[in-house]
């Protein structure tokens, strides 16, 4: 599995609470959720992404609340992937619950800036910064987990392997 796009990049410790605010979590659509990703710091992203596109932070990212609605607006704003240096581990879980490849990569995160064209290779976790000709060796998914984000999250895996 491989995905390919531009980069949204994002600092430090950006909270669950800015992927997605909490005004909106009376809502469990996922068109309704993706419209007001990322809107309380970056207010053009869902102007921008387009279907593919890869989000890239620093550490602590998905940090915050439990709730399954952030991970959820990314994947469904488009995003195919975020790459951090670290990630909470709650939003780490949710996101491999619903489908949404994530991989911690400090120095991929030094060294990919936003606007940059980047192709991520999910079974190796080589990550290639098309635009500055640069990889870097991100931890790639065991084979249990690549097999509940080809699913499209756990509960299609645990459905499709009774």
């Amino acid at each position: 599995m491989k995905a390919k796009g531009k980069v949204f990049k994002y600092g430090d410790n950006v909270d669950t609470d800015v992927i997605i605010p909490a005004r909106y979590l009376n809502t469990t659509d996922e068109k309704e959720l993706a419209a007001h990703c990322m809107e309380d710091i970056d207010a053009d992203f869902v102007n921008n992404v387009k279907d593919g596109d890869i989000m890239v932070a620093n550490k602590n990212f998905g940090c915050g609340s439990s709730r399954e609605h952030a991970p959820i607006s990314i994947k469904a704003a488009g995003i195919s992937c975020v790459i951090a240096s670290t990630f909470a581990r709650i939003f780490y879980r949710n996101s491999i619950n619903i489908g949404l490849p994530i991989l911690e990569c400090e120095e991929a995160v030094k060294g990919i800036e936003a606007g940059d064209e980047v192709e991520v290779d999910f079974d190796t976790g080589v990550i290639v910064n098309v635009t500055k000709n640069e990889k870097y060796q991100g931890e790639a998914f065991p084979g249990f987990m690549q097999e509940i984000i080809k699913a499209d999250g756990l509960i299609n895996y645990i459905k499709k392997n009774k």
